[in-house]
């Protein structure tokens, strides 16, 4: 898995699932995410399953089911294998970093936003790095909207320059409404630090794709 050989990561997890009678969450996992790597959904889907079958209560195995869905574009079961995940543990940032992007890529943007909000409020380098625990993250969407909640999120809870970075970047991709930014009340909340006063005050020109 480390050097990215995810067929032979397969295989070999595999015979080790082989060896423990095939009733092993951790392993059905890790098979899951080998397959998710090769871009072999159905297959990742089908391992995600059998951990959660192997052990309900393995809230890794539920919220890899909804990146699957996630990555599959449906995104109204992906939210619901994602709550499932945060019944069971509800202080993984991860976990409500891929509902909030669920809830984005449903224009429910406000609700993505509290579930940034909360993901930063348990990791704030959440959003600029993939966990480690074997569990698998979706992909934002990579526009302008997103950038804007991402900052949203982050002036909610103090942290001025991340928000001014993804500020910046939505600008940067388009983002045109500054009368919604200079009244909404997060930004608010970040309006005397310099970095966010200078920004409003020269925006960045749009770079056109």
């Amino acid at each position: 898995m480390a050097r990215k050989n995810y067929a032979d990561a397969a295989d070999y997890y595999y015979r080790a699932l082989k060896q423990s009678s095939f009733k092993d969450p951790l392993l059905w996992n890790k098979l899951g995410i080998a397959f998710q790597e090769e871009s072999k959904l159905r297959s990742a889907r089908q391992a995600y399953a059998k951990a959660t079958h192997a052990n309900p209560n393995f809230a890794e195995g539920w919220n890899n089911l909804g990146t699957v869905y996630f990555l599959d574009k449906k995104y109204g079961k992906s939210v619901w294998y994602y709550q499932r995940a945060i019944k069971l543990k509800s202080d993984i940032a991860g976990f409500h970093m891929n509902l909030g992007t669920s809830y984005y890529h449903q224009k429910k943007f406000d609700q993505a936003v509290e579930e940034y909000r909360t993901a930063l409020g348990i990791d704030p380098k959440v959003a600029v790095h993939q966990s480690q625990t074997g569990t698998t993250v979706s992909a934002g969407g990579a526009d302008m909207e997103f950038y804007f909640c991402l900052a949203k999120a982050f002036a909610s809870i103090g942290k001025a320059e991340d928000a001014v970075r993804y500020l910046r970047r939505a600008l940067e991709d388009g983002y045109s409404d500054t009368k919604r930014i200079e009244e909404d009340p997060d930004f608010k909340k970040i309006s005397q630090y310099p970095g966010y006063i200078e920004l409003m005050q020269n925006p960045p020109v749009a770079i056109k794709n």
